[in-house]
C-alpha cells in the first residue's frame, strides 16, 4: 500500500491525479489542509509519498508550493498531467429554478467565471475545496446550494450533476508532482530511465548571469521546459531560479550539471523523474 498526502478531500483533483498516478496501486490518502500539512506528512513520516500541484495552464505556477518543495528536502520522483473538467451539482431533489448559490475553491471559480455570468441569479461563494463543497452541501443537506467539482467527486457524495465540462477553457491541464523524503526516492523511480530534471540556484546580482547558463544547457542539448524566478526573501533584488529540463541522456545531463555549477550558487536537483506523456 502507498500513503499519499495530498491537499484537499477525497474526490478532489489532487485524489483523481494520485489515482491516475498510482493506477492499480493500493492507496491510502492523507487529506490535509494545506500544502504545508502535506510536506509536513513526509516529514513526520518518509515512507509517505507526497503529491502536489505545481503549475496550471491557466492559472500559471503555484509560487508557494515551490518554496514549499525546495524547502522540504523532498525529492521529486514522478510528474503527472491532470486534465481539469468542472461540473455543477446540487442535491438530488434540486434544480435549476431552486439553486440560490454555488460553492466552489476560488480557482475553479475563475475557470468557470462565462459560464456562471450566464446565471446572475447564483450567489457566488468561495470554499478551501472542490470536492469539500460538494461534501458539505451532501452531508448538510443544503437544498438550494450548488458545487462546481470533477463529476467524479459529485457522485461519489452523491450529488445530481446539472451540467458537466462547464470549464470555460477546454484545454485546461493542472501539473502535478511526486514528491518522496530522499531516501525512498530510488525506490519509486528507476533512476536508469529518467528524462526530466527540476533545478533551483541562485545566480549573481550581474547583468546577464542567466544567459550563460542557458548558453550551457543548451549546448549540453537540455531542453528547457520551464523556468521560474522567486525572489530571495531578505536579499532585495535577488532570484532563486526554478528550472525544469527534459534531456535523451541522464550522463549528459549530469555533465551539464557540472558545467552550470560554477556559474551559480546553492545548486540543487530537486529531482530526476520519467516526464509525464504529451497527451496526459
Amino acid at each position: 500500500m502507498i500513503r499519499i498526502a495530498i491537499q484537499g478531500e477525497a474526490g478532489s483533483f489532487h485524489d483523481i491525479a494520485a489515482h491516475e498516478y498510482f493506477h492499480g496501486e493500493e492507496i491510502q490518502l492523507i487529506c490535509c489542509q494545506t500544502f504545508e500539512q502535506v510536506f509536513s506528512a513526509v516529514s513526520d513520516d518518509p515512507t509517505v509519498v507526497a503529491l502536489v500541484a505545481i503549475e496550471n495552464t491557466i492559472a500559471g505556477s503555484l509560487l508557494h508550493n515551490y518554496e514549499l518543495l525546495r524547502e522540504s528536502g523532498t525529492t521529486v520522483v514522478g510528474e503527472h498531467k491532470l486534465h481539469i473538467t468542472h461540473s455543477i451539482s446540487c442535491l438530488p431533489d434540486d434544480t435549476w429554478e431552486t439553486l440560490s448559490e454555488v460553492h466552489s475553491h476560488p480557482v475553479a471559480l475563475m475557470q468557470t467565471r462565462h459560464y456562471l455570468a450566464h446565471h446572475p441569479e447564483l450567489r457566488i461563494v468561495e470554499a478551501d475545496d472542490t470536492a469539500g463543497a460538494a461534501r458539505r452541501i451532501s452531508e448538510g443537506n443544503l437544498h438550494g446550494h450548488a458545487a462546481i467539482c470533477h463529476a467524479a467527486a459529485a457522485r461519489q457524495y452523491g450529488l445530481k450533476v446539472l451540467e458537466d465540462g462547464i470549464e470555460d477553457n477546454k484545454h485546461n491541464f493542472t501539473r502535478f508532482l511526486v514528491c518522496a523524503a530522499s531516501g525512498q526516492a530510488d525506490r519509486l523511480r528507476p533512476l536508469t530511465t529518467t528524462d526530466k530534471a527540476s533545478l533551483v540556484f541562485a545566480l549573481p546580482h550581474e547583468e546577464g548571469s542567466l544567459s550563460p547558463v542557458l548558453s550551457v544547457l543548451s549546448f549540453y542539448k537540455m531542453n528547457l521546459t520551464k523556468i521560474q524566478s522567486l525572489p530571495i526573501i531578505g536579499h532585495e533584488w535577488e532570484y532563486l531560479f526554478y528550472v525544469d529540463v527534459t534531456y535523451a541522456d541522464p550522463t549528459r545531463f549530469h555533465q551539464a550539471v557540472n558545467a552550470i555549477l560554477p556559474l551559480t550558487s546553492g545548486l540543487k536537483i530537486l529531482g530526476e523523474y520519467k516526464k509525464a506523456p504529451s497527451g496526459n
